[in-house]
């Protein structure tokens, strides 16, 4: 399985309203609830409603579109670095799944999943 290194850094952030998010910026994950809404988005791109952040993610993906019959694959990689002591935020969209770790980890993370047999492009 293949997972390709994004380049941005990123802030997941709590959020007042969506009224100031960067929506056509090239990535933005928005998620709400009865309690909150949380945003993961490049550093650069953090808007000035933000009530909480926490900075320094990097992030990689699962290459390609999974497809929803597919069983355990999210579930492996956060094992995998788990086990390793790497703690992890991920977020699932239609098409695949982004993990993030902190940056002082990124680098151990993906060096540990490679010797696992992923490869990372």
């Amino acid at each position: 399985m293949k997972l390709e290194k994004i380049k941005n850094t990123f802030s997941v952030c709590k959020v007042k309203d969506t009224s100031n998010i960067k929506l056509e910026s090239e990535y933005c994950f928005i998620g709400k609830t009865n309690e909150e809404i949380s945003l993961v988005c490049i550093l650069e791109d953090v808007p000035s409603n933000t009530l909480e952040r926490d900075d320094g993610w990097k992030c990689f993906r699962i290459q390609g579109v999974l497809d929803f019959s597919l069983i355990g694959i999210l579930s492996k990689i956060t094992t995998i670095l788990a086990d390793n002591e790497i703690g992890i935020f991920a977020v699932s969209t239609y098409n695949t799944d982004y993990i993030f770790t902190k940056e002082e980890n990124y680098v151990k993370a993906l060096e540990i999943l490679l010797k696992s047999g992923y490869e990372i492009i």
